[in-house]
């Protein structure tokens, strides 16, 4: 599904991404791990065509991502990206103007299980409230790949055992899911596909049975050997 070669994304005086290459097939769940800095969202931001490589290429079923694979991509990102003055009403027309698969029943749905009132200006949301919000929006699309950025941040435990279980629900056959986080240790039962970045480069990555096995060592024990002090607390 998701092809990506030598891609490198350079900033001024800073290369975020540097000659990134990987793979990903279709119900694959794949963890982005690393700490700040180490390029996670700009890879999410160029795969969902948000930014543009400087150099090597990406595809998405053998075409490069653009207009049309933005068709089939649902991407995340840590900010709020609704305008204040919208109601969560609101969000859910303004997600379904922009993509053919959007369900605003499905989206209803999501709301009323996080008992969210559709009339709530989101101006006057919680950073807690607002991650439901975009999980919803999100999980409201029928993407071929998804894109979480952090959807564990800011959130109290009860809501990330909720979010956890909607990511569980929405995974499957034809569809895959790239989530990036620093809570390790609450993806690790989920996740099928590692990938480790530091300073920009991947420096592992993999199906996660195989590389757990060879290194006998468990997903967050791989992160601490790769991050070592740098990244303690956010395991």
């Amino acid at each position: 599904m998701l092809e990506i070669n030598n891609v490198t994304k350079r900033y001024i005086g800073v290369t975020a991404v540097k000659d990134a290459t990987l793979r990903l097939e279709d119900g694959r769940l794949a963890a982005l791990l690393g700490p700040n800095g180490s390029g996670k969202t700009t890879l999410m931001k160029m795969i969902a065509g948000l930014t543009k490589p400087d150099g090597g290429s990406i595809l998405f079923d053998g075409v490069p991502c653009g207009v049309e694979s933005k068709k089939h991509v649902c991407y995340m990102p840590t900010e709020n990206y609704f305008y204040s003055y919208m109601t969560v009403r609101d969000v859910g027309r303004y997600f379904a103007d922009f993509f053919e698969d959007f369900s605003i029943p499905r989206f209803e749905e999501m709301l009323s299980r996080e008992d969210l009132a559709e009339k709530r200006k989101v101006r006057a949301l919680s950073s807690g409230m607002m991650a439901k919000v975009k999980l919803a929006a999100a999980f409201a699309r029928q993407s071929r790949l998804t894109m979480l950025d952090e959807p564990l941040n800011g959130i109290d435990i009860l809501a990330r055992e909720r979010t956890i279980r909607l990511i569980e629900e929405n995974r499957g056959d034809g569809r895959a899911m790239i989530v990036s986080s620093h809570l390790v240790d609450e993806l690790e039962p989920m996740i099928d596909t590692l990938i480790f970045m530091r300073n920009g480069e991947i420096v592992l990555c993999g199906d996660k049975e195989t590389i757990c096995s060879e290194r006998g060592k468990t997903v967050v024990e791989l992160y601490r050997e790769i991050y070592g002090g740098e990244a303690q607390a956010d395991v």
